[in-house]
Parts: C-alpha cells; structure tokens; sequence
C-alpha cells in the first residue's frame, strides 16, 4: 500500500519511517505547496496522511475526502471544534475510513493501565494526577507553535494528547473543563535577527471532569528551565496505579509493598508507540474496519480545548 504524507516536519522524521516499518511506499510532499498536495490527493495513494500545522489540517483533509481518500490527520485536528466537526462530518459522508493521530494510546504501559481500570484493581478511578515539565521549546525560534492565530499553543500540541489518553483511561466522555494557560517565554527569535511576541501559551495546567465522576488534572510546560521525570498517577477507590514509562507500572495499595509490573511490548519510547499504532492503520486499512481513534476521538478532544480556552486563565510574560 501507498501513503502520501503531508508536510515535511513531523511527517518526514517520524511518520515517513513508522509506516516504512510497516511495508508501506510513501512518499512526502511540502504541507505548503498546493499543486503538489492537490497532485497526490488526486493520485495513487491508498492513504492520505496530514501532518501539516493545525492552520492546514481542514483544507488538507478535505482535498482528501474529495477525492474519496481515506485520512490519517495528526492532533490537533484544526484550529478548533467547529473545524474538527466539519472534517469529522465530510469523512462520514465521504464513507471513507478516518484515523487521528493520538499514538499515546499505544504505550504498552497505558493499555496495561487501562486494562487494570477496567478489571477494578484499584476500585473505581476517582482522579488522575499527571505533571511534565521540558524545556525543549525554551530556545526555538518563533513559529506556528508559538502564534495562537494559526492553531499554535501547548493545549493543542500536547494537551490533546493528554485528553484523548484520559478519555481512553476512564472510558467516558468529558463533560466540563477548565484550566490555566502560562506563557514563560514571551519573545523568541524570529529568524531574522529581530524578536516576535508569542501569543500563544508554552504551558498549561487544565481539569477535566468525566461524565461518571471521574477528575483528572493535568499540570504540563515545554519551555521550563530543565527537563523532569513526568508524574502519572490513576487514584481509585481502593488503591493506585503509578506509570513509571512506556512499559514500566505499579499498583500500589494501603499498607502494602507495591506491585511492581513489567508489561511486553514494542517499547522504544513514543517512535515504537508511534509503529504500533501505524501497524493498526494498516490492519484496518487491509480489513476495511474503522479503528479508534477516529475523526470522533479528534472532535471530543477539540471539544474539551474549546471549553479549556473559553474559561481560562492566561498568565506570563
């Protein structure tokens, strides 16, 4: 099978190598040149995957769509719910399969997790904890990411993520959210010796509450001023799950030693996370099977973002 990535960034260094892994010929075309995504749309691609800027992802989804092509799209999936909606909804009138690209689904840890939830070997999941901090934004010349007019902003580079992982844990929807949104480096570089104000956010602390009861909170920065050990804890009713890394967990309990579980899988950090989850596009892609997560799981976590946005705090320099 063919895949047509869009956009040269993300798409060349991390996509184009996990669905080579997979067997698939792939080829690369600049997210800003219109012929040529327009050329590969309407060519002999099977797949069209959109790893372009949040600014791009609706008309590139939907130069797909028209030419009756199934899509991969990358988080955040537009600029915002409306947007994530109109894709959504053309992709289910297109009748083609739609994938988004929420790989942290894919963790072996995270599944492990979420099987434990499920098999009630902490109670009922009451609360997630989770804190990481990086600096690996803290000296990047400005960009799409740091301008909120173009879909930029740590919620939706990383906080969709986190969203869609919650939701995939507790198993419920999001019925209200909220949140902080900081930003610590006002003015970056803009490439051409001058300086440009960030407009939108390099960090954010956001609540969630689920549909059940169920809370999370969710403390995150990527231009900190070093990096640290993230933190995720899943606190139930009757004890807790710590997540160490990808393939590493414990169940830990009152009074007791803590249970300490090594989980099988690819490992590799988020690029074997990345091939797990391109090997289950391709599973569904050769079956013709609708796969999670979809176009859907990329509107209720666009969604949560609207509601994070619209009663936030913004704080920073």
């Amino acid at each position: 099978m063919k895949v047509a990535i869009i956009g040269r960034g993300f798409g060349a260094s991390a996509m184009k190598p996990a669905f080579e892994v997979c067997g698939w010929t792939v080829e690369v075309v600049p997210s800003r040149e219109l012929d040529a995504v327009e050329a590969v749309c309407a060519g002999d691609a099977d797949l069209i995957a959109v790893h372009s800027p949040p600014f791009q992802h609706k008309a590139h989804v939907m130069a797909a769509l028209d030419k009756g092509k199934p899509v991969l799209c990358d988080k955040p999936f537009g600029t915002n719910a409306a947007e994530a909606r109109e894709m959504r909804d053309a992709a289910k009138a297109a009748g083609v399969l739609h994938f988004l690209n929420f790989e942290m689904r894919c963790f072996p840890s995270w599944d492990k997790a979420r099987e434990l939830v499920r098999e009630g070997s902490i109670g009922d999941l009451v609360h997630v904890s989770w804190t990481k901090f990086g600096r690996g934004l803290r000296r990047r010349d400005h960009g799409w990411l740091n301008d909120a007019s173009l879909g930029g902003g740590w919620l939706g580079a990383s906080g969709s993520h986190d969203i869609d992982a919650l939701r995939f844990l507790f198993g419920d929807e999001i019925v209200a959210a909220g949140g902080l949104l900081r930003t610590e480096v006002g003015q970056r570089p803009d490439g051409a010796g001058g300086e440009a104000k960030s407009t939108a956010e390099d960090a954010f602390s956001m609540w969630l509450e689920f549909a059940g009861g169920g809370t999370a909170s969710v403390d995150s920065a990527f231009a900190a001023s070093l990096d640290l050990p993230a933190s995720f804890t899943l606190i139930g009713s009757q004890g807790a799950i710590s997540i160490a890394d990808d393939t590493h967990l414990s169940i830990i309990r009152h009074k007791q030693e803590p249970e300490n579980i090594e989980v099988a899988g690819p490992g590799g950090g988020f690029m074997g996370a990345l091939s797990t989850w391109v090997g289950k596009v391709t599973e569904a892609m050769k079956s013709g099977e609708q796969i999670a997560p979809s176009f859907d799981d990329g509107v209720a976590a666009a969604e949560a973002m609207d509601m994070i946005r619209a009663r936030a705090r913004r704080s920073g320099v």
